[in-house]
């Protein structure tokens, strides 16, 4: 799991490489992106897209002190399914 840190005013991008051998011949045929804690004021989502390999979303806001979870679900064209997770720490900068 990565951290990384975003300023509540930035809208910024953050992606997941699922390519790298893991997919193996297999490839990305759907992807949603969530976020906890869900809450006013929060981190929400302001596009999201996926090709074969990767997984990106677009992000805007957070409260500064806060810890958000951004968590990647993808289903493969061959039927697997699997999650990977962003943390990020909101912090005015």
């Amino acid at each position: 799991m990565t951290l990384l840190l975003k300023d509540p005013e930035a809208t910024l991008d953050y992606s997941v490489d699922w390519g790298c051998e893991y997919l193996a011949g297999d490839a990305l045929a759907s992807s949603d992106w969530a976020i906890s804690p869900a809450e006013v004021g929060g981190v929400s989502v302001v596009s999201s897209r996926f090709d074969l390999l990767m997984a990106a979303v677009q992000v805007e806001g957070g409260i500064a002190g806060r810890l958000y979870r951004l968590a990647n679900h993808v289903v493969t064209v061959e039927g697997r399914e699997d999650s990977r997770s962003i943390m990020l720490r909101v912090e005015k900068r």
